[in-house]
This record gives structure tokens, C-alpha cells and sequence, in this order.
């Protein structure tokens, strides 16, 4: 909101944004980020969600009607203008402190450009290696991050690498990601939004053996240097290349940390036949990619037993259904359809499943047939979620959903999580003897799954 404020107070026309005090802060450092010393707010005080009707207008007359007359009835030249201050960023080559590795430590706490855990000190020397494994200049800009509309540089990108421990080899990898995390259609400035979804990075290409990635036995388990410390430098960079701090633009109410990189086991997937994730994203199956998506959280499904997929697979559909609730809205209005529902399983449930002659395809089909909910209760979660009087027919009829969720009147006709079987994502991984799988409740067009090829320092 804040941003479309900024372009129409730029052409000149006054604007007031309504914000709820949770986010007043947030507010104000959005404001310095687009340049402005302070952009016009209107308070809405408390949270409305909470405030009976009548709560609720005394709050709006008290608060929010006066400062939204005062800002838009204010003489043109009272709205502070843009600034060019940048003196805090720091350039590409420059040094920014020296001292003892306990000191260096204790000054990047304190100026917010740690994630709390010890960070490798990022020193000329180090941040040439990982230059070394690029063809790009140090002072390449990458991508322009949002929300405080940043250069990210290839150097900045190496800085961050080296303090979240990642190898030199790594760095095509992480510029990568940055331009992954810069699409417009993964929604980077949503990154820090109220429900705290955090994103899951998925590997596939030959890059995954020739670095020493973990793909089997606890493949979303700290440990394993590669996916560790990639894993941390997507949170260092979301920190220090788009500036998504805690208690200020990161409002996640109650968050999640960083996750591990999760490769595929592209052995078992040429085995049984099956595309990677890549490869449904449109690359080639010796391309190496990185797929970025991001997830509210997941839960495991264990001890899925049989031999056949008509044994296997209630129990994957049933937990995939209870693993969403308000993720629905990217479906059902939110997100028109923006819902990707990511399944993991374990190469032994793969390999059972293919043996029956199936397909990733009809995987896919058999979720989008039984994993489903009847319609009464999705249009119960819409009104819990605060749109009273929200229907599945009327979204329909206004063409906001799919009409194949109101093509009958019937509450208790089950619908499915999704527009079209395709919209579910599966990956093969972890470890090979296990008969579980994992499911993660996606953040829809909050987080859209993006790929992007890695290039290699000979490309």
C-alpha cells in the first residue's frame, strides 16, 4: 500500500494509508526505504479483527477519520520529499569494521546483520574466493530487492555467503537465489508477512552430487555443510540484501527459522521414470536449478503401509487436506487457484507407487480427486477467517474462483485443495527406507514457486 502511495504522491496527488498499530513501525521503515522522511498514515487503532462493530467505528471516528482528513486536506509542499540518504550502506571493497573474531561478531549483532549465531567473518580474502567461482563483476547488480529497494551486487551476495559459512563453490548457487527471491512472481515484499511462512529451497542437477549435497537420511536435517549453510544464506540475505529485520518490516506473528536446501534423488527419479520438479518447471533434466517456494510449515506422515498406490495413498491425501485450513484462500478468492501444494516422498513410497505402473501425473490426479473437503467447511473457514457473508456460489458468480467449485448447491460436495491436478508439487527425497512422507501447507501467490538455473563460473 505504502508503495502505491509513494508513485501517486510523486505525481502529486496526496494520499493517506489506513494501518493497524502492529504495523505503524513497519510503516515508518518502508517510508525511509522508498526515500520518503515519512509517507501519511491514518491509525487504526488495535486490531479490527478482534473489535466488535461498535468498538470498531469508535475507534475509526476517534482515530482514523481526523488523521485521514488531515492528510489529504494538507497544502502540497508539507509532505517531506524524497531523501538521498544512503550513507548507511556500505560499498562494494569497503571495510566496515576489524577487530577480533568475539568483536567482529558482537559489532554484526549489533547492527542487525547477524541471525544471532556466530557468522564467518566476510574478509577481502574470502570474499574473493567465492568471486573466483562467477564471470559476473563484483559490482553486478543482480536484482533491486524490495521492500527498501536494494542493490543486491554480486560482492554483497559473496558477503553474505561467507558469513553463513558456505563454500567458495557455492556462489553460483546463491546468485541464483537472489535472482529466484527477485521474481515478481515469488513475492519477495511478502516475505515478512503475518503468518511467518518460510521457504523451502529445492535442488535438482548434477550439481547435487558434485558439491556433496545430502539427499537421503534426514535430508531436512542441520548438518550437512551444502544444505546448512545455503539454507542459512537465504535468511542472511533476506535480512541484509532486502532488509526483512524482526520487530520491524518482518511481521511474522510468530515465525519460521531458516530451512535446510532440499535436493531430490534424481537417481531414483531416472529409475522409476518420474520428472523432477525442475523438469515440470520447464528445464532440462541435466540443467542444475534452484526451485524456491514458500510454506507455512509442514508435518510428517508416518508409517504409510501397503503395497499397492490404492493402499498408500488415503493416508498421504487425508494428511495433505488436514495440513491445510486458511492456506485455502489462495484457491478459493486470495489467490485465484495460486495454491502449490508440496508433497515429499520417500523413494521407497516412490518406487512402490511407480511399480503399480503409476505415474508422477497420476499421483497427482489421485490428490486432486481425494484430498478434498466438503464445501461447507471451506465457506466456514472463509467466515472464520473474517469474510462473513462469503460464499463459494457468489465468488463464483463475480468470477473470482474456478466455477467448478460452485457447480452445485449441494454443502456437502467435496472440492479439492486445488484448481487442477498440476498444482500439486512432489519431490522424491530422503531417506531411501523409510515408508514416510512430509506435506507442507503452501503460502500461495505469498511465496510462489520460482526456478532458475544455476550458471557455473565456465558459462
Amino acid at each position: 500500500m505504502l508503495r502505491a502511495s509513494a508513485i501517486c504522491e510523486e505525481a502529486g496527488f496526496p494520499t493517506v494509508s489506513l494501518i493497524s498499530d502492529g504495523f505503524l513501525g513497519q510503516a515508518g521503515m518502508i517510508s525511509k526505504a522508498l526515500r520518503f522522511e515519512k509517507l501519511p498514515v491514518a491509525r487504526l487503532a488495535g486490531h479490527p479483527g478482534v473489535q466488535s462493530h461498535e468498538e470498531l467505528k469508535r475507534n475509526v471516528r476517534k482515530y482514523t477519520v481526523p488523521e485521514v482528513i488531515s492528510g489529504l486536506t494538507r497544502d502540497a509542499g508539507q509532505l517531506p520529499g524524497k531523501t538521498d540518504d544512503e550513507s548507511a550502506e556500505a560499498t562494494a571493497g569497503s571495510s566496515v569494521f576489524a577487530g577480533t573474531l568475539d568483536q567482529v561478531n558482537a559489532h554484526f549483532v549489533n547492527k542487525e546483520w547477524s541471525d544471532g549465531l556466530p557468522i564467518v567473518p566476510p574478509t577481502h580474502d574470502r570474499i574473493q574466493l567465492f568471486l573466483k567461482h562467477t564471470q559476473r563483476s563484483a559490482d553486478d547488480v543482480v536484482a533491486t530487492l524490495v521492500p527498501e529497494e536494494r542493490a543486491a551486487t554480486v560482492w554483497s551476495i559473496a558477503v553474505n555467503g561467507v558469513m553463513a559459512g558456505c563454500r567458495p563453490e557455492y556462489m553460483p548457487i546463491l546468485i541464483a537465489l537472489v535472482e529466484a527471491m527477485s521474481d515478481p512472481a515469488y513475492g519477495l515484499e511478502d516475505s515478512g508477512n503475518s503468518p511467518g511462512s518460510d521457504t523451502l529451497i529445492i535442488l535438482n542437477g548434477p550439481i547435487i552430487r558434485k558439491l556433496g549435497f545430502n539427499y537421503t537420511q534426514g535430508v531436512m536435517r542441520d548438518g550437512f555443510l551444502p544444505n546448512t549453510s545455503i539454507g542459512r544464506f537465504w535468511r542472511l540475505a533476506l535480512r541484509n540484501l532486502a532488509g526483512f529485520l524482526p520487530h520491524k518490516i518482518d511481521k511474522g506473528t510468530f515465525g519460521n527459522t531458516w530451512r535446510v536446501v532440499v535436493p531430490e534423488n534424481e537417481e531414483v527419479l531416472a529409475k522409476i521414470g518420474w520428472p523432477s520438479v525442475s523438469t515440470e518447471m520447464g528445464f532440462a533434466s541435466n540443467d542444475d536449478t534452484v526451485t524456491i517456494s514458500r510454506f507455512a510449515g509442514g508435518q510428517p506422515v508416518v508409517s504409510v503401509t501397503g503395497s499397492t498406490p490404492e493402499e498408500l495413498l488415503p493416508y498421504v491425501a487425508w494428511s495433505m487436506v488436514r495440513q491445510h485450513s486458511w492456506h485455502l484462500a489462495f484457491t478459493f478468492d486470495m489467490g485465484n487457484g495460486t495454491l502449490r501444494p508440496l508433497l515429499l516422498l520417500s523413494p521407497v513410497l516412490a518406487e512402490t507407487i511407480a511399480a503399480a505402473g503409476w505415474s508422477k501425473r497420476r499421483v497427482k490426479e489421485y490428490l486432486f480427486e481425494h484430498a478434498r473437503m466438503p464445501a461447507w467447511e471451506i465457506e466456514r473457514l472463509r467466515e472464520w477467517q473474517g469474510s462473513a457473508g462469503w460464499s463459494l456460489a457468489g465468488e463464483a458468480k463475480r468470477g473470482a474462483i474456478h466455477p467448478q467449485f460452485a457447480e452445485s448447491d449441494d454443502p456437502n460436495r467435496m472440492l479439492p485443495l486445488v484448481v487442477e491436478p498440476d498444482h500439486f508439487m512432489i519431490a522424491v527425497t530422503g531417506d531411501p527406507l523409510r515408508t514416510n512422507a512430509y506435506v507442507f501447507g503452501h503460502n500461495g501467490h505469498f511465496g510462489f514457486p520460482v526456478t532458475k538455473r544455476i550458471k557455473s563460473a565456465s558459462m
